[in-house]
């Protein structure tokens, strides 16, 4: 392996991880020219990543453990972390995966493993379960390809839908498992999630990042001119208009005017009564305008995160280029 390591594959790391695992002792053994499997990595010319597995002393390996496939062979780890979830329906532990880590990680571990990951959603998935199904979606949505896998364990040369209803899937899970991966590339994934999830969000556990983006979606009511006036109304005191003292009295017919006394507000009453009426929708009560709060401190987060691609940031993207 050490001779032959010039590229490295996730599934050449997962070998040599199991194959010390196996024989700790193999790290310092010597070859009838005397070399290590270091040294030959190093000559060979030999990736990083298996010249640094070949770098561990066997105490640091036996004392690495299960950790060890983690650090050097993540792809294979989280594999089996995740079918393992899947098997004892914590679903919730596979969406924390895909929130917390490497977005590319997650792609690795979608593009090569998916169809495997996706045997197990089938084969637990004959209860519907909204998790499960959300959890497919984003899971295909990372990794398009993946649904025109043929499999090649039995049922020998099935399809991924053929699998799932072989294994009497919930008929939510086959429509999701239907999906080609041409029609997964050209839409949006909150269109995907409104179309394959039949009610709003209700775990929030899961679904409470979603449903923030929503909340703030629909209390903008698509006018982003409000954008720029949401933190000057959550803003505990305003400037009185007439003399500029902090104020947190407004008009109470027209919520627009901030004054600090009632001889300011009569003052100002003549310039005032030609613009004062009263708003044509109720006014923001405090508990909307702290979800609005909310929601632009999630779409300030959203901006700046990168690869959220079937994350809040694709809900948030498609209200913001609504015309």
């Amino acid at each position: 392996m050490a001779a032959k390591a010039q590229t490295h594959t996730h599934t050449l790391a997962d070998v040599g991880v199991q194959s010390i695992c196996l024989n700790p002792e193999a790290l310092t053994t010597r070859d009838n020219k005397g070399e290590t499997p270091l040294d030959i990595a190093s000559r060979s010319g030999a990736c990083a990543e298996i010249i640094s597995l070949l770098s561990l002393t066997p105490e640091e390996a036996r004392s690495l453990g299960k950790e060890m496939r983690r650090l050097y062979a993540p792809v294979f780890y989280w594999q089996e972390e995740m079918a393992g979830w899947i098997q004892s329906r914590s679903y919730a532990d596979c969406h924390k995966f895909i929130d917390e880590h490497d977005d590319e990680l997650v792609r690795e571990v979608l593009k090569y493993i998916n169809s495997q990951l996706l045997r197990e959603v089938a084969c637990n998935s004959q209860v519907y379960s909204e998790s499960l199904v959300f959890l497919a979606l984003r899971m295909i949505h990372r990794h398009p390809p993946s649904l025109s896998v043929i499999l090649a364990v039995w049922p020998q040369g099935a399809t991924l839908p053929d699998f799932a209803q072989n294994k009497n899937a919930s008929k939510e899970m086959v429509k999701v498992l239907r999906l080609t991966p041409k029609y997964i590339s050209r839409t949006s994934f909150p269109t995907l999630l409104r179309q394959h999830l039949s009610k709003q969000f209700v775990d929030e556990e899961i679904y409470g990042t979603y449903n923030t983006a929503c909340t703030f979606i629909k209390h903008m009511k698509y006018d982003k001119a409000e954008l720029v006036e949401i933190e000057d109304v959550l803003k505990p005191a305003r400037k009185c208009d007439v003399c500029s003292s902090l104020s947190a009295k407004a008009c109470a017919r027209c919520n627009r005017a901030f004054y600090c006394s009632a001889e300011c507000q009569k003052s100002a009453w003549k310039k005032h009564k030609k613009v004062c009426k009263a708003p044509t929708t109720p006014p923001a009560t405090e508990a909307d305008l702290r979800t609005l709060h909310k929601g632009m401190a999630l779409l300030n987060m959203c901006i700046q995160r990168s690869g959220a691609g079937d994350g809040p940031t694709s809900v948030v993207v498609e209200f913001l280029k609504i015309d």
